[in-house]
């Protein structure tokens, strides 16, 4: 994942500002009093399970969908009272919802010609940004003739057209196969640097938001859980909703001993008190702490830090990375190993390894 330039985005200047929101559907409460701000030329996600209310959200910027509280504010506009064909904002569909009996460029220049704009501009328009999504040779095409991936591109320029102040974009890759979703991610991207505008990105999927985010809302339950950059949300996880929604964790129960600013010293399962990094304040007691499986490291690998003996219980080979599952003092907990050479799987199922970690992998959890 390339890390995005460090003067993309101005927290001075919020592109949408998200106040207070709350959306009841009778006794539902979909979103409880969801506040936050996305950035001026961000790619912002919001990533969650199915019904955490990302796609409510993501419906009330664009007008579709009216708050039963809170506002949101469209470049410091207030955006509630204004239909959505008069909001710069503009979105594509999982479903890309192009008209099917007109041609590719019909398709683009539609928007424009509604938006009144001069026919010669219209066609300007239309050619560049056909061009930009590599879809120039099939101006003439109808979406019939496409595949996934060209149909996808044509509903990108057709948003992207109107230059729009946000891009609202619902699982947009949720349709295509796993080789081309991999592809459109780094188009999206680039696509995002190139024009400058905002995007926000509605997805369940973590590998996507990671990959493609500079940064991410977790969503769950109707509230926001975490906010921060991919790197913070997968690394500093402040709750078990977090840490176990956003790729793999194993959870242990552990100890708190004493607490401090950012830390809490705990006994961990294996026996040893070890300082361990505490994103969110806990007390004392008996608390969660997540560990990656990557963050465990298995026989030659292992150096300092926390160490114990396990039995390897089963493993799955992955091509480049072998998962074991492992137990230890009664307990049973997930290693994942890389394959750098073609003899990386030598560790056997019944053996017995050296497991251990570097305490500052670890994280407590605040619940």
């Amino acid at each position: 994942m390339t890390p995005p330039p460090a003067d993309r985005a101005s927290p001075a200047a919020p592109a949408v500002e998200v106040i207070g929101i709350s959306k009841s559907f009778g006794s539902f409460q979909a979103l409880k009093s969801v506040s936050f701000d996305i950035r001026s030329n961000e790619f912002f996600t919001m990533l969650g399970p199915s019904g955490c209310g990302k796609t409510t959200l993501l419906r009330m910027i664009a007008g579709f969908e009216g708050p039963t509280d809170g506002t949101i504010l469209l470049n410091g506009r207030p955006v509630l009272d204004t239909p959505p064909h008069k909001r710069r904002v503009n979105t594509v569909f999982q479903s890309y919802a192009l008209f099917p009996h007109m041609t590719v460029e019909q398709n683009v220049a539609f928007g424009l010609e509604n938006l009144g704009w001069e026919k010669a501009r219209i066609r300007s328009r239309t050619g560049e940004m056909l061009e930009r999504v590599a879809m120039s040779a099939f101006a003439r095409r109808k979406p019939a003739q496409l595949s996934g991936g060209q149909r996808q591109r044509v509903a990108l320029a057709r948003a992207l057209a109107p230059e729009p102040e946000v891009l609202l974009l619902d699982e947009p890759l949720s349709a295509l196969d796993l080789k081309l979703r991999q592809a459109m991610r780094n188009e999206l991207r680039q696509l995002q640097r190139d024009t400058g505008i905002t995007f926000i990105f509605v997805t369940h999927d973590q590998e996507e938001a990671l990959d493609m985010s500079d940064r991410i809302a977790v969503l769950g339950s109707g509230e926001v859980q975490q906010l921060g950059t991919p790197n913070e949300i997968y690394e500093e996880p402040v709750n078990r909703f977090v840490a176990d929604f956003i790729g793999e964790t194993n959870f242990f129960e552990v100890e708190v001993l004493e607490t401090g600013p950012g830390r809490a010293t705990v006994r961990t399962p294996f026996g040893e008190v070890v300082e361990v990094p505490s994103p969110a304040p806990v007390g004392t007691g008996m608390v969660t702490m997540s560990l990656r499986p990557e963050k465990i490291n298995l026989g030659d690998q292992v150096q300092d830090g926390v160490t114990f003996t396990a039995e390897v219980i089963d493993k799955n080979y992955l091509g480049g990375f072998t998962h074991y599952q492992l137990a230890a003092n009664g307990i049973r907990f997930r290693a994942s190993r890389r394959n750098a050479s073609r003899e990386g799987d030598l560790i056997a199922v019944g053996s017995t390894v050296t497991a251990g970690f570097s305490a500052i992998s670890a994280r407590v959890l605040a619940s």
